[in-house]
C-alpha cells in the first residue's frame, strides 16, 4: 500500500489489519505509551476545506509517532493547482516531505498528487471520497458491537462521500448498508454496483428512512448542506423533510446506536435528544479519527 486514497482501492486484509494496528495503538496511546516509528519524518497537510476533526487528528496523530506536520493553508500556495501544476507540486513536495495528506474539493486532485508524488499520499476528505471516516467509523462500529460481520448500518442522509466510502467498506468487511435518500440524492448506481459485485446484496438504496432502520444495529446520519454546497441550502432543507434521525424514527429501534461523522447540525439531520441519547457514539467515532490515523500513518511512513 503506496496511498490511501479510497476504500474500493484496498483489500479486505489491507483494511483489516490497519482496523488491527489502530486498536493496537489505541491501547498503547491510552497505557500512556508512545511508539515512536516516524521519528525525524515530515507530513506535509494540504487544505483546500477548513477541518476541526481531520487536521487536530493528522497534526496530532503524527506528532504522537514522533514526526512533524506541516500545516498548509490554500493561501500559503496559491491554491492546489491554480499557482502551478498539482504534477510539479507533487514533485517538488516528494523532495521536502515524506507523505503528502491532501483534504481537497475535487477527488481528482489527490489521485493526481499520488500519480506524481514518489511519497505516500493520504485522501483526509474529498467530495466523492472520504476513506479515513469510514475506517474510524468501522473501528468505533467494532468496538461497539463486538463484530463486524453482519452489522446492518441504517444510512439516512445524502448519498455522499461519507455514504460512498461507508458503502465500500460494508462490501469488503461483511457489513450490510441500507441508504435512504430523497429522490435525486441517492448513492450513485455505479458505487452501488460496484459494492454488490465485491458482495452481493451488501448495500441497497431505498426512500424511506423507516425501511431502512428496520432491524439496523447502527442508524448514522450525516450533514444535508456539504461544504461547497450552501448555495443549494434552501432547496435542500426542503427535499430531505422527512429524513432527520429523531426520537419517532428510532422508535422501532429503541437499542440502536447513533453515529454523525460531525459537524452536527442539530434541528436539522438530527435532533439534539438523540444526538445527546446515551445510545449515541458520536464522539467516540470523533475520538477514533485520531487512533486510525496514528495506524495509518505508521503503515504508510514507518
Amino acid at each position: 500500500m503506496k496511498d490511501f486514497l479510497c476504500i474500493n482501492d484496498c483489500s479486505a486484509e489491507q483494511l483489516k489489519e490497519l482496523l488491527a494496528v489502530s486498536g493496537e495503538l489505541k491501547k498503547l496511546y491510552k497505557a500512556g505509551k508512545r511508539d515512536l516509528c516516524l521519528a525525524g519524518k515530515t507530513l506535509a497537510m494540504l487544505f483546500e476545506k477548513p477541518s476541526l476533526r481531520t487536521r487536530m487528528s493528522f497534526q496530532i496523530a503524527m506528532t504522537d509517532l514522533g514526526g512533524s506536520p506541516i500545516y498548509v493553508k490554500p493561501e500559503d500556495i496559491g491554491g492546489i493547482g491554480k499557482r502551478e501544476p498539482i504534477k510539479d507540486m507533487a514533485r517538488v513536495l516528494s523532495r521536502y516531505v515524506d507523505g503528502i495528506m491532501a483534504r481537497t474539493f475535487e477527488h481528482g486532485t489527490v489521485t493526481e498528487l499520488a500519480e506524481f508524488a514518489t511519497v505516500p499520499v493520504i485522501n483526509a476528505l474529498t467530495d466523492w471520497s472520504h476513506p479515513c471516516q469510514a475506517m474510524a467509523d468501522v473501528l468505533t462500529i467494532k468496538e461497539h458491537c463486538g463484530r463486524l460481520k453482519g452489522v446492518k448500518i441504517a444510512f439516512i442522509g445524502d448519498g455522499n462521500n461519507v455514504a460512498r466510502s461507508l458503502a465500500f467498506a460494508c462490501a469488503k468487511l461483511g457489513m450490510q448498508m441500507v441508504i435512504a435518500s430523497p429522490a435525486g440524492y441517492e448513492l450513485d448506481g455505479r458505487s452501488i454496483a460496484t459494492t454488490n459485485e465485491i458482495s452481493s446484496g451488501s448495500v441497497v438504496q431505498v426512500n424511506k428512512p423507516k425501511e431502512a432502520v428496520a432491524d439496523a444495529d447502527i442508524v448514522y446520519t450525516d450533514t444535508w448542506v456539504s461544504m461547497g454546497r450552501e448555495d443549494e441550502k434552501q432547496k435542500r432543507l426542503g427535499d430531505f423533510a422527512g429524513f432527520q434521525v429523531n426520537a419517532e424514527l428510532l422508535k422501532s429501534a429503541p437499542r440502536v446506536k447513533i453515529m454523525h461523522c460531525l459537524p452536527a447540525y442539530r434541528g436539522f439531520e438530527i435532533t439534539d435528544e438523540v444526538a445527546e441519547s446515551p445510545n449515541s457514539i458520536m464522539f467516540d467515532q470523533a475520538e477514533n479519527r485520531l487512533h486510525f490515523q496514528r495506524a495509518l500513518l505508521k503503515k504508510l511512513m514507518s
